[in-house]
């Protein structure tokens, strides 16, 4: 009797540490509870096995603690590795891919046919939730060409577009049946009918924007938004859309579409936009349900007032 009753004491006392945990997320969970919460999944977490199976963990968990997520990716490493494949050039100007016709065949087989539907399999092991669908499908992005701004001259770059409009119907539809919608970032153009190439960032921060999402996560491959990179390490946790503004000039080229994404969200809406390091496992759960935030936090300018801290 008397070593059942230690053993029940030692697993009570294992027990605890998760009861805590459970109970210091419950704020978050009640102020996130149905609300829309996009993600961008890109970096390491698109190419390490690891990360991804933790990504998919993640989605998942937000969706049974009551969120409604909605996952936008790309592929730019997958896509580099096929064309190489085919003998195909990988060239960039102004940061941007040049997107040939053959080119653009790829990038739509890469994104839909095997980045896609890898992500929608991970989710889908943990139950019937995960459907893919593109920018072309149902007219959810519309494009229109985009041309490169190189020392003030504008460039020709191919199937490279901008989004001129975002139809939520498909994606409201798929988050009101209790599935988990996972788009690909092409879209047509109205103008000339033409699939183009969408960069990930932007196609998440406006489809947040349209949907009026509370959040706006972006994985990336560094911590967060530096105070004085390359002079210091110190990210920066938390600023206003004006001060966000402010420093986009300087900032490396990398981190410049993933900002303004971040910029554009919170000027159009969405309550808060995140810059977060998707090398670390489970730093979607860490960002959203703890104290302990890991990435940038950018707020709108009026939520400046509100106290320091996180989910304001």
């Amino acid at each position: 009797m008397t070593t059942t009753d230690s053993a029940g004491t030692t697993r009570k006392h294992t027990a605890l540490p998760k009861a805590r945990i459970l109970v210091e997320a419950l704020p978050w969970l009640t102020r996130h509870h149905g609300k829309t919460v996009v993600i961008k999944f890109g970096g390491n977490a698109m190419v390490d096995e690891e990360l991804k199976a933790a990504f998919a963990q993640d989605v998942v968990f937000l969706h049974h603690a009551g969120l409604r997520p909605v996952v936008v990716h790309g592929g730019g490493p997958q896509i580099s590795a096929q064309l190489d494949r085919l003998g195909l050039e990988s060239e960039f100007k102004a940061g941007l891919r040049v997107t040939t016709p053959e080119a653009m065949d790829v990038v739509r087989m890469v994104l839909a046919g095997q980045v896609q539907r890898e992500l929608v399999g991970l989710l889908n092991e943990h139950g019937p939730l995960a459907v893919g669908l593109t920018g072309e499908d149902a007219h959810t992005m519309t494009a229109t060409k985009h041309y490169a701004d190189i020392d003030g001259e504008r460039v020709d770059i191919g199937r490279v577009g901008e989004i001129t409009a975002i139809d939520t119907g498909a994606v409201q539809a798929l988050l009101d049946d209790g599935r988990i919608p996972v788009l690909s970032s092409i879209a047509r153009s109205a103008d000339d009918g033409h699939v183009y190439n969408v960069n990930a960032d932007t196609a998440a921060a406006a489809l947040a924007a349209a949907l009026g999402a509370e959040t706006l996560m972006v994985l990336t491959d560094v911590e967060g938004l530096y105070e004085d990179w390359p002079h210091s390490d110190e990210v920066i946790s938390r600023l206003t859309a004006s001060e966000l503004e402010a420093l986009l000039p300087d900032l490396a080229s990398g981190m410049v579409p993933k900002m303004e994404g971040c910029l554009h969200a919170v000027r159009n809406g969405v309550t808060t936009a995140r810059v977060i390091d998707g090398r670390v496992q489970h730093s979607i759960l860490l960002e959203i349900f703890t104290d302990e935030g890991i990435g940038t936090m950018v707020v709108p300018d009026e939520a400046a007032g509100t106290p320091e801290g996180k989910q304001q």
